[in-house]
């Protein structure tokens, strides 16, 4: 799974122009646009690289958010 902070995303045409774009080169993955929080995050196969390009040319700033609160299952 992989975060973006995307502030210039600001309306749902935003949501599906980044869902789009990353669907180009990850067609398999799951795409969660938060609009008011300004996060996009992807989950199952993709290229991290390939998606946070996708969203620059789609015309958007990605900026990767690094897992800080991983919480590991118990044994």
């Amino acid at each position: 799974m992989t975060s973006f902070q995307v502030k210039d995303m600001t309306c749902n045409h935003c949501v599906k122009s980044i869902t789009t774009s990353v669907h180009s080169v990850a067609p398999e993955a799951s795409v969660l646009c938060d609009v008011a929080a300004h996060t996009v995050t992807v989950s199952g196969q993709h290229d991290n690289k390939l998606v946070e390009n996708a969203i620059k040319e789609a015309g958007y700033t990605p900026v990767r958010q690094s897992l800080t609160n991983v919480v590991s299952p118990r044994s």
